[in-house]
């Protein structure tokens, strides 16, 4: 985060920091859950017979998350672009929070039943719904708050969020595993779930700090949107399907190299579960400084330009990931997990500002949000079984890699065209209308 003192005033940087912090609890809790299904869920809430079906049960309750992102991003929009950002922020970290300590707490199979898996789906149905309402607030807070011509690097900083999540939960699970041994996969692994109440505490403390978005507190006094969902579909379809489309690859890449390499490399390639958590951390730390340093090139050569060069990074880095896994050398298998979690920040870190262009100021929490979980539920959500099912059915881990590839291309095409006038100047125009009302004299 230092780089965000390179400019922009104090205010900018308390909330982009306080993005950051947030995001990366939020982003703890949901990738713990993506450890914990590639590592336990499967004995522990699927007992079946076949591994394979075992472990897809485990997949499946991880993308159902997904399913309620879009949900939470429209009910949070509707309500952030009414009541303001940082209200939704402070309940979807609670609604978190509460939700993945009591998966820390659930009964599993072999106590209570098929009543386990139910519970856990519908935990995980709350924890989507929280990551939904979340993303969208934080990105927003820290591009609104942020300079003119810094708003791609700020905007990073929610992003910045997500390798941080990422490392924390690999490490909680690699120290549990440690320390607990044979008893990681019965009762170890509830410790990282439980422990989260003080991350969530802290992070509580932190957004009750914050001052509102400037942006939103000078378009509410014109009259929010009534029904901003409404309003952001009939004025702003293209808007939200480039939202889409923009964030997909980056997203199914991140899932892959995150979740379904813990299930994949010790089974395929002989690596050990802790091997692979720690190549996780690995790759996520080169990220965070990948993430910063793609943010400050966005807003000094252009949000476009860096995007398009990060499509071709992506494309490489899909397409070399299963050959340098399925080599058993861990030294290259390290390399091709950073390869591909660095390859994506080019596309990845510059979305918040892309996307704030994309809709007003009265309806942007909730034109992102949508866009972006919707991304998430079409690349993310869907990674790790796609993989799966592609590696079960052609016995090919290398075609994995060609399906990355090919959704980074749509995304590279979505992104070029996101910077197109036609696509932005409407939302321009009406946040330029905001602006010349409130200066307008009241008449006598």
């Amino acid at each position: 985060m230092t780089h965000l003192h390179s400019g922009g005033t104090r205010e900018a940087r308390k909330v982009a920091t306080a993005s950051f912090l947030g995001t990366t609890i939020e982003w703890y809790d949901f990738f713990l859950y993506g450890a914990a299904a590639a590592l336990v869920f499967g004995p522990q809430f699927f007992p079946v017979g076949n591994p394979v079906v075992s472990q897809l049960g485990s997949f499946a309750t991880f993308a159902i998350g997904f399913l309620t992102r879009p949900l939470g991003g429209v009910i949070a929009g509707h309500f952030g672009d009414r009541l303001g950002r940082k209200r939704i922020l402070i309940l979807s970290l609670l609604v978190m929070g509460g939700s993945t300590v009591l998966v820390g707490l659930l009964p599993n199979y072999a106590q209570i039943g098929v009543a386990a898996p139910v519970l856990l789906v519908l935990l995980r149905l709350a924890q989507g719904l929280a990551v939904g309402a979340e993303w969208g607030g934080a990105a927003l807070m820290a591009v609104e708050h942020a300079p003119p011509k810094r708003r791609a690097l700020y905007g990073s900083s929610t992003q910045l969020g997500v390798p941080a999540g990422a490392i924390l939960s690999n490490l909680m699970m690699l120290v549990l595993s440690w320390l607990t041994g044979p008893a990681f996969t019965d009762w170890g692994w509830r410790i990282g779930f439980v422990s989260s109440i003080v991350l969530v505490v802290y992070g509580l403390v932190v957004r009750r700090r914050l001052t509102e978005s400037p942006l939103f507190t000078r378009a509410v006094r014109t009259g929010p949107a009534r029904v901003p969902l409404l309003d952001v579909l009939r004025r702003y379809p293209a808007g939200v399907v480039t939202a889409v489309l923009a964030t997909a690859a980056s997203s199914a890449i991140g899932y892959t190299v995150l979740t379904f390499t813990l299930s994949y490399a010790p089974k395929a390639d002989g690596f050990t579960r802790n091997d692979v958590l720690l190549m996780g951390i690995l790759a996520s730390l080169v990220q965070i400084f990948a993430m910063a340093w793609a943010g400050s090139v966005a807003d000094r050569f252009g949000r476009r330009r860096t995007m398009v060069i990060g499509t071709v990074l992506q494309v490489a880095a899909s397409l070399l990931l299963f050959p340098l896994l399925d080599t058993r050398v861990w030294v290259l298998a390290l390399l091709a997990c950073t390869f591909g979690a660095a390859s994506n920040v080019a596309q990845y870190a510059p979305l918040p500002a892309v996307m704030s262009d994309l809709f007003p100021t009265n309806v942007r929490y909730t034109g992102s949000s949508l866009g972006y979980q919707i991304g998430g539920i079409v690349g993310g959500s869907f990674a790790p079984i796609i993989a799966t099912g592609i590696l079960a059915g052609s016995g090919s881990s290398f075609l994995i890699g060609v399906y990355l590839a090919g959704l980074t291309v749509v995304s590279g095409v979505a992104a070029f065209l996101a910077h197109t006038a036609p696509l932005t100047r409407r939302a321009r125009a009406e946040d330029a209308a905001v602006v010349e009302a409130k200066a307008a004299p009241v008449a006598d």
